[in-house]
């Protein structure tokens, strides 16, 4: 890829930056009270449960309050939102945050620029959530763009934020594409936010990154899906490290921390819109942008350390290679699922049984009022969110899905948000923003032009049809 010089290789400034900012020295207890700094991102929703949502519900800090409670120590929980992964591995190398959150590939950089002292020296400690084939990234282009597929993206401006999960998506899906991702694009290195303001104002082209950042922009109709992650086909996930230096000064933390994140997932998993909401406060994002990765059927929320996502997070060491002069990564020696299985059995639940479950253990459930039946295929359910509701009503199908917004209209109710599982991967996306096929008696939703071509090109008899051609012809 063609780099701006002036922007060459974001992470290593970020990771020079020095912790002035910080009011809390990590390192150090003071007055007998023992400091917790915890790193992670609001807006990257599929961290929450060791992050935002975390926070919200002071799941830590009344587990540890617990253990003051008899007899030990005060504990004092400083909270750092940072926009990406690089800035927390930052202050993890200068000993100032003990915890942090982030995605697959920014936890790669992480250990590997943490192993140089062992006082900073991280271990990867469980999973926030995941998806199977890789849906977490994305790249999306202008609402009006001509672009209808990666091809098109040869000699133009793509944003990405170097050593993010959304670069390594880019570069990968690049090279599948065959175009080379050294040369074949110029990737402007930019924040979320700055390179979402550079798609919009039309100096890029496109722009790939992490949730929640593609579905915001196509929520607000500031752009369109042009690649989902899910066609690379490869495991993506979040996680949390924690510097082996602090645990094992603190391990009690540690084991605090995991128990509270096993509270804040069993409470996401339980009620799901009421956590929806909770980080939606928290981050400033629509509530519909967060159901639509934390409501059922959408990220995996779920933290053992699964083998199917080790082995893809091993596939990805060749990526610290191409961004820079990083050190090996002993991915076995980096994993460490020993303080995880502890807060499992303290937590009454199965870690072995949990590891062995590779599907979502949040599906969409429930009865379809609509066509009056269960919903028994996760992989074609949907859910639909009218206004004023304060649980999201299931579909059974994306047909039946129809059915209900074309209901709910005649009601004169308002559809708030309406979901869907894309009909080739499975990618959880707003209905109306879906490109769909009418076939035969049913309906299809797909998330890119891509996948619609590929699928009319193996049933010649579909028809693409818009969203509101497909609620007005669907039949009640």
């Amino acid at each position: 890829m063609k780099y701006r010089p002036a922007r060459l290789i974001a992470v290593a400034a970020s990771l020079a930056l020095a912790a002035a900012g910080c009011s809390l020295d990590s390192t150090s207890d003071s007055a007998g009270t023992v400091a917790v700094v915890v790193g992670y991102q609001s807006r990257t929703i599929n961290t929450v449960t060791a992050g935002t949502l975390l926070k919200a519900k002071g799941y830590l800090e009344q587990r540890l309050s617990a253990l003051s409670a008899k007899g030990g120590p005060k504990y004092r929980v400083e909270w750092q939102d940072y926009d990406t992964g690089a800035p927390i591995t930052a202050q993890m190398v200068a000993q100032k945050i003990d915890i942090g959150s982030m995605g697959d590939y920014p936890l790669l950089i992480n250990g590997s620029r943490t192993q140089a002292a062992e006082k900073s020296r991280t271990e990867l400690v469980s999973v926030t959530g995941y998806q199977p084939h890789g849906s977490l990234n994305m790249i999306v282009v202008g609402q009006d763009s001509p672009v209808q597929s990666l091809r098109d993206l040869a000699g133009r401006k793509v944003s990405s934020s170097v050593g993010s999960a959304s670069d390594g998506l880019l570069r990968q899906a690049l090279s599948r594409t065959g175009i080379d991702p050294k040369s074949g694009v110029e990737v402007l290195n930019q924040q979320p936010q700055v390179g979402a303001s550079a798609l919009e104002s039309g100096q890029v082209q496109a722009l790939s990154q992490f949730v929640a950042w593609p579905g915001l922009l196509v929520f607000q109709n500031k752009a369109k899906l042009l690649y989902d992650g899910a066609e690379l086909n490869v495991p993506t996930f979040h996680g949390v490290v924690a510097r082996r230096d602090y645990a094992k000064d603190h391990p009690e933390v540690l084991d605090a921390f995991l128990q509270a994140q096993l509270d804040a997932t069993d409470f996401l998993h339980q009620r799901p819109l009421e956590a929806a909401k909770l980080v939606a406060d928290g981050s400033g994002l629509p509530p519909e942008v967060v159901y639509l990765y934390n409501g059922p059927g959408g990220t995996s929320f779920d933290t053992p350390l699964k083998p199917q996502l080790i082995s893809a997070f091993k596939g990805d060491v060749p990526y610290l290679k191409s961004i820079g002069d990083f050190a090996d990564l002993d991915i076995d020696g980096f994993v460490n699922d020993e303080p995880l299985r502890k807060a499992f059995a303290e937590h009454g639940a199965n870690y072995d049984a949990a590891v062995a479950n590779f599907g979502n253990p949040a599906p969409i459930t429930g009865t379809d009022p609509v066509a009056n039946r269960p919903v028994s295929d996760p992989a074609l359910a949907g859910e639909i969110w009218l206004d004023g509701q304060d649980a999201a009503t299931p579909a059974a199908d994306p047909t039946s899905l129809l059915r209900a917004v074309k209901l709910a209209r005649a009601q004169g109710k308002k559809v708030r948000a309406a979901y869907v599982p894309d009909a080739e991967f499975g990618t959880r996306w707003f209905a109306d923003k879906a490109l769909w096929v009418h076939a035969g008696d049913t309906y299809l939703p797909f998330t890119t032009p891509a996948a619609v071509q590929r699928y009319l090109a193996a049933h010649p008899g579909g028809t693409a049809v818009s969203y509101e051609q497909a609620v007005g012809e669907v039949r009640s």
